[in-house]
């Protein structure tokens, strides 16, 4: 094995990522907690509850831990139904205290980057029809001007809204998001709404701090055919892909929204992003089916013989992560991978993906790539949205009923690559031996 260290940019910047109702707890007042008193919504029956109790000021271990780590930067959210609990209130206190989370991680020089939708809204804002409101931009622009204007002393990198394909497909075409449709139409209306709200978000947040640096997290799944020969299997991958990937970034670059069924000009949405905000977690293979026509007419699964994740929610494939990075070249914006990780309780998995995901970001870094930071999903363990308490992705475990910590090895791992802006063949051998050679070969 050759002895070597693949280093990061200067300045680059390692975290973790959370959202706000996964880690506050006692989020009462969004349509999350009201989704989850129906147990049929969560799997087990599962409830947020206390989650990480960061509410109850829990972050400030927590943030030590990060810190502890060498981490030098962190992506928090903040909650919309706190801040605004009525259409015509603000709650003063909440601003202030995430004033004191963000003097928090300052102190810790760690730098915010916070979102400002991450999944849940207001029950208010659910009740006026949500993201199927024509006016939701304009109720949202009135939210982020009111947070940015309290917090904007302490953050300078903001995302507008959280993984906008992810919570309409999830929200309206599957069911599995409140309000629990299964609507294609209704599913690219509120992509178009999504839309108008980050344009307005954008300008509204340049008005109030011209220097901010405002983007989105995208979530880019990776598909590939199942039979590269075949042509519709290639066919329905490339409409899987346009579908899913490319609608909203590309209304953001061009101002204009093309879904199946729609176009809509947002002449403001063009150019609105400052950086690319990437998500990136797997890869599905895509076969032409006409047994799945609700599918596009697809059969996506995991490539046989993949290293599954714990539940077999996530496949390992971490050459996904290039192309992710590839594809995001496109928009010629600087890049932050804004979520990467895997769900693994036993944390056997984790080191292995965490070394090839980020040895396939530094192949990115060696093309000039203009990747400017990496954050980890996630810190501790937290309320995985439809699937509660059963997936672990921390590096820290949680125990949701003693609030106990517990580091897992890659904790340790990732402190280290963290340490070293880079990630080396000593770690490898100490923390995924089983790499060595393919990452540091003779």
């Amino acid at each position: 094995m050759a002895q070597a260290t693949f280093h990061f940019p200067r300045g680059f910047l390692w975290g973790a990522a959370t959202a706000a109702h996964q880690v506050e707890g006692n989020n009462q007042n969004n349509d999350w907690w009201a989704w989850e008193q129906d147990p049929s919504h969560i799997l087990q029956g599962h409830k947020s509850g206390l989650a990480c109790d960061w509410w109850g000021g829990r972050w400030r271990e927590d943030f030590d831990r990060a810190a502890d780590g060498n981490q030098n930067a962190q992506r928090i959210s903040v909650e919309w139904s706190r801040i605004q609990p009525a259409p015509d209130r603000w709650d003063e206190t909440a601003l202030d205290f995430y004033i004191e989370m963000l003097r928090g991680l300052r102190e810790r020089n760690l730098t915010p980057l916070v979102t400002l939708h991450h999944f849940s809204n207001p029950i208010w804002f659910a009740e006026m029809g949500g993201w199927e409101n024509e006016e939701a931009h304009l109720i949202f622009e009135k939210y982020v001007r009111k947070t940015v204007d309290a917090l904007r002393d302490y953050v300078n990198y903001w995302v507008t809204i959280n993984e906008p394909n992810v919570y309409a497909f999830e929200a309206y075409l599957f069911g599995l998001f409140p309000p629990g449709k299964k609507e294609p139409l209704t599913t690219m209306r509120v992509l178009t709404n999504l839309a108008r709200a980050h344009a307005a978000a954008y300008h509204a947040i340049h008005a109030l701090q011209p220097a901010a640096r405002v983007g989105v997290a995208h979530h880019y799944r990776d598909f590939k055919p199942a039979k590269a020969w075949f042509p519709l299997d290639r066919g329905v991958t490339g409409i899987n892909s346009k579908v899913f990937n490319d609608i909203f970034p590309r209304a953001l670059a061009t101002g204009i929204v093309a879904t199946p069924f729609s176009r809509s000009k947002i002449p403001q949405a063009k150019g609105s992003q400052d950086y690319f905000g990437l998500n990136y977690y797997t890869r599905d293979r895509v076969a032409f089916s006409l047994l799945h026509p609700g599918e596009l007419f697809s059969h996506r699964y995991y490539q046989p013989g993949a290293q599954l994740s714990a539940t077999g929610f996530l496949a390992n494939e971490p050459e996904g992560m290039y192309d992710a990075i590839r594809w995001a070249l496109q928009f010629k914006l600087p890049i932050l991978v804004t979520e990467n990780g895997v769900e693994d309780p036993e944390d056997q998995l984790r080191p292995i993906y965490l070394a090839q995901h980020l040895h396939q970001t530094w192949r990115a870094v060696n093309f000039n790539f203009p990747i400017k930071g990496y954050f980890h999903w996630t810190l501790v363990d937290n309320f995985e949205w439809e699937r509660g308490w059963t997936q672990r992705f921390g590096l820290w475990e949680l125990d949701p009923a003693t609030q106990k910590r517990r580091k897992r090895p890659s904790a340790d791992f990732y402190a280290e690559i963290c340490r070293e802006n880079g990630l080396s063949s000593e770690m490898v051998q100490k923390y995924a031996p089983s790499l060595s050679e393919e990452l540091f070969p003779d």
